[in-house]
Parts: C-alpha cells; structure tokens; sequence
C-alpha cells in the first residue's frame, strides 16, 4: 500500500521520537483510516516492538506478545515461558529497554474488552516502570467511544499519563486527489464522492479504469471488499444494527432534520436523539448548525448528515440493492448511480468550496468560521466570517455543465440580506465557483465588483485576469 500525506502526524511522532524521555502517545480513530499504516511509516526504519491486540482471550494474547518480545530480546526462555500477565510484562520491558524503543499496543480497545480494569494495568505499569525509561510507548484503537472512555477521559485511570494525542481524520479532497495522480478534477471529485477520504476505501479504486468499471468491479460485485464493508464496520461497534441501519439510510436519502427522521424511520423522538448520540461519538454523523449560531451546541436548527461519503454512498445505493447485487443484476443499480452522482459531486463540491476559502485565507481576510447557512426560505452555500472585521464573504458553488452568469450571482447577492449575522456596518464579499467556467459578462461584472471567481478548485479572480 502506498503511503500518502500525514506529514503532520508523521512530525508529531518524530517529536516524541527525538524527545530524552518516555513518551505515550495516544493513536485513535475511524476503522480504515490509515492508523495501522501512520505506525508503521513511522517505526519502519526504527528498533520497535509492534503488537496487535485480536479478539481473543487475554492468555492468548499475552502469549503472541511474549514471542513478539522474545523475538526483539532473543531471549529463548521468555519464548517458553511467557507473560503470565500484563505487570510480569512492564517489568520485564523495566529491566530490558536500555536505548530508545517504540513500542506499539494496536487496537487497545480488543484488551478492554477481553479484560477488565486493563486500563489500570497500563497505568500502574506506566507509572511504577516505564515512564523513565527511553520509550515511545504508543496505544492505538478503531473504537473512539472506548478510546476515549479507556484511555483519554477524565475518569480513566491513563488520564493525564499521554504526553500527545493523534485523532487520525479521513482525508479531505485535496489530499485523496494524490491516490489518482493525472487524473483530471471533475473525474476525482466523482471519485471522492463514491469513496469519501478513507485511504483503504481510495486504494481500491484503480486509477487506470473507468469510474463506473471501478465501481461495478470494487462495490457492486457480492464478493468485493467494499461491497458489505459498512455493515462490517457498523457490526464492531453497535448493536440493534436495524434501528441504526433506518436512521443512516434516511439520513443518506436526504432526511436531515429530527421531525423528517422520525416520519422516515417511526422511531419515536426520545429513541432517536440515543441512537443519534451514539452515532456522533463514533463520528459516522455529526450535527451540522447554520454557520451563524453564536451557540452551536444549544441550536434547535441542526441538521444531520453522515459524515463519511463512502456510507452515505452505500446506504443510497448499495444496501436497498442488496438483492440486485446478490443475483449479479448491477446494470439497474449502475443506471441509478449515473443519474445520482451529478447530485453527489454537488453537494461535495460545496464541502470543498469551504476548504478552498480556509486555503486562500491569506488573500482573503482571516477566517474565523466557514460553513453553510440556511433558514425556512433557503441556503447559501458557503458562508466565511470575521468577527473582529466584521467581514462576512458568502459564495455558492455550481456543479454545472454550463458557465456560471450573471443570474446565479444577482440570486446570491438577493439571499445575503437574510442573513442575521452583523447587519449594521458588516462589509460583505461575495464569491462563485464553477465547474464549467464563467461568462463574459459574469467577468465582467466580477471585476468590477470585486467578486472572486473559481474555477473548479483554482483561484481565477482577482489575480488571474487572463485564465478566468
């Protein structure tokens, strides 16, 4: 598997590396993520014990750990003897790490579950044998809810022993555009919009085949990876998977608010709100607020949407095809995946227009929140405030076939009084993207106006008069 980007993470490992004392660095987040494969970029070219935890009883996995140490120490009688338990392990590790190691305890949460009161272990071992010791000592996990209920919340007997916490993202477009190099923006962007940023999901898709050969070949085939890769993944962490599965797949058609919910799935308001907290501590929806609301976190205007574009995808078409699929009958699936992408690559195209304002942010003014807005009436695709300035910059984003006129930015320039934010002596910009371009008299009038226009993913105006 090529490795891709992750330089931020790679250099705050680097630090704990060239750090003189013991370290505990703390990996987490989503399955597929590309946290196995940071660690293993990262302890490649140094001494290191790497051990995965697996599902199995506590004894068994103190037995694989013991080889893996007996192996690094060559010390045959451990092989025979092994770790009767995980204190006989941090004492051994006391006694024989002498120059700078990383060690690596993968899916933690595996342990937790296998036994209880390990956290307290880890902690007892931390602190009695291993916190003076040359050590890079990094615990990693897929289960967020426990990664942080184990390990990095207040109650957990590890609070406080991390020295530095990696919460390891899916890639934003910018980054996954690196997994198909020569691939031009629309075909990438259609790409992003079936696989979302999920380094696994991205590599197997071919780059040399078609978009729709990719997805017949790697989603629509009953054996292939990704085909039941969703159910899979939601299986490890949840349980009642039919109340869950309703929820995703009302919210992948489209139905984003509670009341919508409810009619789409029948379950009732108090059930939901508990399913829907579960699904944003795993980080599979999150809660989205217009980009105004000076509280967030009290807002009654929240909308819910998936956050990976890989689920979305497969609870749009993969799951109610499941039986098509089955039977090898993908040519209707793939005709309702035709017709669905074009809506697919707009919403996402709106999500990058936030990335690409956060990216030009110093020829533009400093941004202090991006987002979108919307009321009763309407939205606006992308809104980007300074609160200090009170400058406000509101755009939208045209995944259309067809150049971008002076209409779509007289519409945009209609919606911007609505919204509430500063209305006495804001100062107010305004800026389009295009997938196909510009008219004539659109330039025009955004030279004159100052209007910033992109074009696909690059700046065109101001500053590039001759290619806008």
């Amino acid at each position: 598997m090529i490795f891709i980007d992750r330089e931020t993470e790679l250099a705050a490992l680097e630090r704990a590396w060239e750090s003189p004392g013991a370290e505990m660095i703390v990996i987490y987040g989503k399955r597929r993520v590309g946290k196995t494969e940071l660690i293993k970029q990262f302890i490649r070219d140094r001494p290191h014990l790497y051990f995965l935890a697996q599902k199995i009883s506590a004894r068994d996995n103190l037995k694989f750990l013991a080889d893996l140490t007996a192996d690094l120490f060559g010390d045959d009688v451990l092989k025979r003897t092994g770790f009767p338990d995980w204190h006989v392990f941090f004492r051994y590790g006391r006694d024989r790490i002498k120059n700078r190691l990383v060690v690596v305890v993968d899916e933690f949460p595996y342990l937790a579950e296998a036994e209880k009161g390990i956290s307290s272990v880890f902690q007892s071992g931390w602190d009695e044998d291993w916190k003076r010791l040359p050590v890079v000592f990094i615990l990693c996990g897929s289960s967020i809810a426990m990664m942080e209920s184990e390990v990095l919340a207040q109650k957990s007997p590890l609070f406080g022993r991390r020295t530095g916490q990696i919460l390891v993202k899916p890639f934003r477009f910018a980054e996954a555009r690196k997994f198909f190099p020569g691939a031009q923006f629309d075909e990438c962007l259609e790409t992003f919009s079936i696989t979302g940023g999920n380094p696994s999901y991205l590599q197997k898709f071919d780059p040399g085949q078609p978009l729709e050969r990719n997805i017949a070949e790697r989603i629509l085939r009953p054996d292939a990876f990704l085909s039941r890769e969703v159910e899979f993944v939601l299986r490890e962490e949840l349980r009642e998977l039919r109340n869950y599965f309703a929820i995703l797949r009302a919210i992948a058609l489209g139905k984003c608010r509670i009341g919508e919910i409810v009619n789409e799935t029948g379950l009732e308001k108090g059930i939901l709100h508990k399913y829907l907290f579960t699904l944003e501590d795993l980080q599979v929806v999150e809660k989205e607020v217009p980009v105004t609301e000076d509280k967030p976190l009290k807002s009654r205007r929240g909308i819910y949407r998936i956050q990976d574009q890989y689920f979305k995808f497969w609870f749009r078409h993969v799951l109610p095809n499941r039986g098509r699929i089955e039977e090898g009958r993908i040519e209707p699936v793939l005709k309702r995946i035709r017709e669905d992408l074009a809506t697919l690559a707009s919403e996402n195209y709106e999500r990058l227009a936030a990335d690409l304002l956060i990216k030009h942010e110093r020829e533009l003014f400093p941004i202090d929140r991006v987002g979108r807005w919307w009321d009763r009436q309407g939205e606006v695709d992308v809104v980007a405030l300074n609160e200090e300035t009170k400058t406000i910059l509101f755009g939208e984003a045209k995944w259309s076939r067809r150049p971008v006129g002076i209409d779509v930015l007289e519409n945009l320039m209609s919606r911007a009084p609505r919204v509430g934010w500063n209305r006495d002596g804001r100062k107010e910009r305004f800026v389009l993207f295009s997938r196909s371009g510009f008219t004539e008299a659109l330039k025009t009038k955004a030279e004159k106006e100052n209007v910033l226009l992109f074009h696909k993913d690059e700046l065109v105006f101001p500053g590039k008069r001759g290619s806008f």
